[in-house]
């Protein structure tokens, strides 16, 4: 008689969303005895960290991404589908895609967070924001089209405002794309242009707390304005920005009110959950917070449904020491290997202990050889701050051909001071574009639409 248990099938989970907390919870149930079913958007896994330096022309997009399937081909229990996830039914524990559904026994679900414009989501398309590929290749093409216009433009007024930029939001994403912008315009493009000097360039970092990188220690934070400082980044913290338009920034800092000219606008200031925290709300009655994050339990699992958990960026986790973990890549890691270690003990009949984040400290990238680290148990900036920078991004790398080549990538700009990825594509990049009176780019008819690289 065949026994009864070898006819069961594998316990079936599902993942949604391969991003740092889907991928790492993949990861770990690699030699579970489970079905896996990792569904992704993309086919590909983004380094998002590294965004920023697609956007300022150091790295290109394949040097911090990597596909899916090829990260678990090794993992047996392990299936990739492309897709998208519209609907949920827990009750009747089904995922539902656009044209098929999908049955599970554990659903993780890790669709991450996007830009929040605070009600206005008309500043979107002046102020783009920076969570996918195709943002970072529209920040860098906005950023060197801005060069390229001031090249040709005679009228000094618009030139200047050609040469202004402007990012909103001093936490690590504003302030690495100030330092990095800083580095192209004083160093990188200074013998580029004949008709204008980069160094007549403006970055305005603009941030509403009263410092940048609120999550550090305040000296930390003076040290890294100190450093943008000395890059030629102009910081303006309790700075508020109330209107967006006709390129034209308007700010309010202590009742002053100021109105800034600039091309390109870059925004980093707040995040936003996916629609599947709606869908989820509406499906368990789970707490959504301001941001749209599922309030989660303990162990992230989601109340009344102790199969469905929620991590990363999507998880609103204040069990701890009664604030939100923050988000940030290693919590949707932990998260990510904690919800795999209690399926798989779950599975025994066991249970783990809540779950609980080791904070291994914060970097953040200010330009070359500037960075500020905190470890908790000590606090440093400078170049062995930017070297701790550098090596830790390396080893989190997912593939080893992508650590290789953004670790000869660096190297190859630290001492040539050049970006080899300054390339402008898109559909408004051949060097027939024009810019109207309002500052919108546009195509002439007779050109013809650039090839995409």
């Amino acid at each position: 008689m065949v026994n009864a248990v070898e006819n069961q099938s594998p316990h079936q989970v599902v993942i949604i969303g391969g991003g740092f907390g889907g991928l790492y919870a993949a990861k770990a149930l690699s030699r579970v005895p489970v079905k896996v079913t990792l569904i992704d958007k993309r086919n590909f896994h983004l380094f998002q960290p590294l965004l920023y330096q697609i956007a300022t022309g150091t790295l290109s997009p394949a040097d911090i991404s990597s596909p899916l399937r090829s990260v678990l081909n090794r993992n047996k229990n392990t299936e990739v589908l492309m897709g998208e996830v519209i609907d949920i039914e827990p009750n009747q524990q089904k995922v539902i895609l656009p044209n098929e559904e999908l049955n599970y026994d554990s659903l993780i679900i890790a669709t991450g967070v996007s830009h929040h414009y605070f009600g206005n989501d008309e500043w979107e398309k002046f102020a783009p924001g920076l969570k996918t590929v195709e943002d970072a290749l529209e920040m860098r093409r906005r950023i060197f089209v801005a060069f390229e216009a001031a090249e040709k433009e005679t009228d000094p007024e618009k030139r200047r405002a050609w040469l202004t930029f402007v990012i909103v939001g001093g936490g690590p994403t504003g302030v690495e794309l100030a330092g990095a912008i800083a580095e192209l315009a004083y160093s990188t493009l200074k013998k580029d242009f004949r008709n204008i000097n980069t160094a007549e360039t403006r970055i305005l970092l603009l941030e509403g707390m009263d410092r940048i990188l609120p999550p550090y220690a305040p000296e930390l934070s003076a040290k890294a304005e100190a450093s943008l400082q000395r890059l030629g980044v102009t910081v303006q913290t309790k700075t508020m920005v109330t209107e967006i338009a006709d390129n034209i920034v308007t700010t309010c800092q202590d009742e002053h009110i100021e109105k800034i000219p600039a091309r390109t606008i870059l925004w980093a200031a707040g995040v936003k959950a996916s629609p599947m925290g709606e869908v989820l709300a509406k499906r368990t009655g789970v707490q959504l917070d301001r941001a749209g994050r599922a309030i989660v339990e303990p162990d992230l699992s989601v109340l009344g449904y102790p199969n469905i958990f929620v991590i990363g960026d999507l998880a609103h986790f204040s069990h701890q020491n009664g604030k939100p973990l923050p988000g940030v890549a290693p919590v949707a890691m932990q998260e990510g290997q904690y919800v795999a270690a209690l399926i798989q003990q779950r599975l025994k009949g066991n249970n783990l202990i809540p779950f609980r984040y080791f904070d291994r400290g914060n970097l953040a990238v200010i330009g070359r050889n500037a960075a500020v680290v905190d470890l908790g148990f000590i606090k440093f900036s400078g170049l062995l701050a930017w070297l701790a920078w550098v090596f830790v991004h390396i080893y989190y790398l997912i593939e080893f051909d992508n650590k290789l080549v953004v670790l000869m990538q660096w190297g190859w700009n630290y001492w040539t001071r050049k970006r080899g990825a300054r390339l402008i594509t898109g559909e408004q990049s051949s060097l027939t574009v024009g810019v109207d009176d309002k500052g919108d780019y546009y195509t002439p008819a007779n050109s013809k639409s650039p090839i995409e690289v």
